[in-house]
């Protein structure tokens, strides 16, 4: 069975006085498949601009955002409704031949899956090895499937989740060391883990739906804004979607923005964003910071 779903994405920023804006690349259109169709998609930027869509290197689309002229605020509200398929992600059979881990790729697989397969995150103090240790090394060779499955439950048990709305997203390490994070820091922390035990996978961000909205029981963290969960590539089953900040997917997968090798930037941005001009010079300096790509680099993603 289907459902119809319509999202209204709203970002604002606002300044004490008027600036002058470069261009800004704005990531919010769902990605459609067999699973998902968009019915409909709206872009209001202010003040005026001119706005181009590409394709990235992931086949994303990317809306290419450039003001005309200097404000004191910069505003986008994008819109899109989408009917989306139930898929049994779970359900879907893998083939024999991974269906215990260790496994082994194709060789046209692997060409086709290598940038996704090798992992970018060091792991200086071995933190991540000693704690993916216990869902490989029982007895006998684990299920591929059930041990990912394993691994995806025990982050969203053993890490507290704690919104954060600044940019960057944490390492792997800090994760496990913090004992906390964001769906995006846990999401990484899973991409990671995969990619040490050979399996590719990618960064996935988009919307969750929040089944609070219509009375249903049952709590979703990162619900009504951005999420990031994570996709596992299973020869027969696919890109398989697995949610480590609230578990695995068992109906439908939410709904993606965009995929890719490592966390998409801008991924915290949601709702309403307010800077004080002030504090600008300071923030721009900062590599990663929201100030210095919204303002200075042009570079808002949300």
């Amino acid at each position: 069975m289907s459902w119809t779903l319509e999202v209204r994405h709203v970002t604002e920023y606002r300044y004490a006085n008027p600036v002058s804006f470069g261009e800004h690349r704005l990531m919010f259109r769902p990605r459609a498949g067999h699973d998902i169709r968009v019915l409909d998609d709206s872009l209001t930027v202010s003040p005026e601009a001119d706005v181009h869509w590409i394709q990235d290197v992931f086949s994303n689309s990317v809306a290419l955002v450039k003001p005309r002229w200097a404000a004191d605020r910069f505003r986008v509200e994008c819109g899109f409704v989408i009917d989306h398929a139930g898929i049994p992600n779970l359900e879907l059979p893998i083939e024999p031949r991974a269906a215990r881990w260790p496994f082994d790729y194709t060789a046209e697989e692997r060409r086709d899956l290598a940038a996704l397969l090798d992992p970018h995150y060091g792991d200086p103090d071995g933190r991540l090895h000693e704690w993916m240790r216990p869902f490989l090394f029982g007895p006998g060779r684990p299920g591929t499937r059930e041990t990912l499955v394993a691994m995806t439950n025990a982050i969203k048990a053993q890490f507290r989740y704690q919104r954060r709305d600044q940019e960057g997203t944490q390492s792997p390490d800090e994760t496990l060391r913090l004992g906390s994070g964001t769906c995006r820091d846990f999401a990484l922390l899973l991409m990671e883990a995969a990619r040490r035990m050979g399996i590719a996978s990618r960064f996935v961000s988009g919307y969750l739906y929040d089944p609070a909205v219509d009375g249903d029981m049952g709590e979703m963290l990162g619900a009504g804004a951005t999420h990031a969960w994570v996709h596992v590539y299973l020869p027969g089953a696919g890109w398989v979607p697995f949610d480590p900040t609230n578990s695995p997917f068992r109906r439908r997968e939410p709904h993606p923005r965009g995929r890719g090798s490592r966390p998409l930037p801008g991924g915290s941005a949601h709702g309403v964003v307010v800077r004080r001009a002030r504090r600008f010079p300071r923030v721009a300096r900062r590599r990663h910071g929201a100030a210095a790509q919204g303002v200075v680099e042009g570079e808002l993603k949300f």
